[in-house]
């Protein structure tokens, strides 16, 4: 593409005019060049490949669906097409699109100062990471805060090394951590990892929920004298659709663990704050990690914010050089008001109270489903509102989140990966919409022979 600043220049304004216009002022041709100019910039410069997986393109029978507004559970595109959202941003939005109290803190904040200058203390982090350790399991206390969940795994895997002085670590098949090199490292699916070996060195991989197994590793790495760091899992596995460990694997992880003097990291990036029924996935085991990821849903779906944390016992091995892990933006005062502003709404709205009660009702009206439609569903499963749809095989999944997306329902599945669909919606969406999504599964269903 030729280089033409005045160009620049020209489309820049346009878009921005339409941004700042109020949306009743913006011509249904305006919207229609919206909708046609995002799928040529995505060709163009994101990446074309991504708009065959997307069924806002694939299943839009037109134009493409454009996210233009969004606010609660309902997402509405640039023509002005109304969705409801059961996909959540895969975890991101779980106090709703644009929650009021949320952006009102962020507001506020931006008209004080949007981000710090390097050298002063900055107030909102440092309240923020108090706030975190009050109400982190265990003896976890300091904080460090970054921008996405990667980057929040990416920290720990550091923190348990320089710690320890141990490089390996123990993961789980299936596990998702992210897709950075150190993360990527950790991850257990091979259509990720396998183009970009070799990553990190003395990474072993058990099945998720087998705790047996993860003591034979740990044994077996003891006995050759191979130093293992950590042992790193979801307390859920939400990628992997929404699949629940035993009730005995995370207490049997802490004492093998404490046993072998291996850390222990819990990934709480998808489930913490609430998702599943409690404030953290770990909770619902009464098991205290020794480092635990935080990212999602701790931005309050408003600005991008992931944070790692540990015990001061670990944390000490940072107080001599304080600049071993460090990032520009990561904690801004944006962030850090949005985040704090988002756990008063967790607590205020009781929404682990609400995904544990939605959930249970969702699970149990899926359930019911699956008896009066046999041959479609091999398992429903997850807790509070992570929840995972297993199909009997991937056509019969992509068939259920294409009839739902065609039905102005917003769920996960691709045309890679649709056997598992997800539904992930804000932990405080109104009862009516969960139904009304229920309604519209059923008439999906009823069109689809096993």
């Amino acid at each position: 593409m030729p280089r033409d600043m005045q160009l620049a220049h020209k489309e820049t304004s346009r878009i921005l005019d339409l941004v700042k216009r109020p949306a009743a002022e913006i011509s249904r041709e305006d919207r229609e060049r919206v909708a046609r100019d995002t799928v040529d910039n995505f060709a163009n410069h994101i990446n074309k490949g991504f708009l065959q997986y997307r069924k806002s393109v694939t299943e839009s029978g037109g134009f493409a669906v454009t996210e233009w507004v969004g606010q609660g559970s309902i997402l509405r595109d640039a023509l002005d097409r109304e969705y409801l959202d059961m996909l959540g941003g895969f975890g991101l939005y779980s106090y709703g699109i644009r929650h009021p109290r949320i952006v009102e803190a962020v507001k506020a904040q931006l008209d004080r100062s949007p981000q710090y200058s390097q050298e002063m203390l900055d107030p909102l982090r440092a309240q923020l990471a108090k706030v975190l350790a009050l109400m982190t399991p265990g003896d976890i206390q300091y904080g460090f805060f970054a921008n996405s969940g990667t980057e929040a795994v990416e920290g720990a895997l550091k923190l348990a090394k320089l710690y320890t002085g141990k490089s390996g670590f123990v993961s789980m098949l299936k596990g998702f951590h992210g897709k950075t090199l150190g993360s990527l490292s950790v991850m257990g699916k091979s259509v990720f990892r396998q183009p970009l070996l070799p990553l990190l060195d003395g990474v072993r991989f058990v099945p998720f929920g087998d705790a047996d197994a993860v003591e034979q590793v740990l044994a077996a790495a003891e006995a050759v004298g191979d130093g293992i760091a950590a042992v790193i899992a979801e307390p859920i596995q939400g990628e992997a659709g929404a699949v629940v460990p035993p009730d005995d694997f995370w207490p049997r992880l802490r004492e093998i663990c404490d046993r072998r003097k291996v850390l222990l990291i819990a990934d709480e990036v998808q489930t913490g704050f609430g998702r599943t029924g409690a404030v953290f996935g770990l909770d619902h085991w009464n098991v205290a990690p020794d480092i635990i990821c935080f990212g999602k849903a701790l931005g309050g779906g408003v600005v991008p914010l992931s944070s790692f944390m540990a015990t001061p016992e670990i944390w000490k091995v940072l107080e001599p050089n304080p600049f071993m892990h460090t990032t520009t933006t990561g904690g801004n005062p944006l962030a850090c008001a949005s985040a704090l502003a988002a756990i008063e709404v967790l607590f205020d709205e009781d929404l682990p109270g609400q995904a544990k009660t939605k959930g249970e009702y969702m699970l149990g009206k899926l359930g019911e489903l699956a008896g009066r439609y046999p041959g479609i569903f091999q398992e429903i499963r997850g807790k509070g509102l992570l929840i995972g749809m297993e199909f009997v095989d991937n056509e019969i999944g992509y068939k259920v989140a294409a009839g739902l997306f065609a039905r102005n329902v917003l769920t996960a599945g691709t045309l890679t990966n649709a056997q598992c669909v997800r539904i992930e919606p804000a932990l405080n969406t109104p009862r009516e919409i969960l139904d009304e999504v229920l309604n519209r599964l059923e008439d999906v269903l009823r069109h689809i022979k096993p």
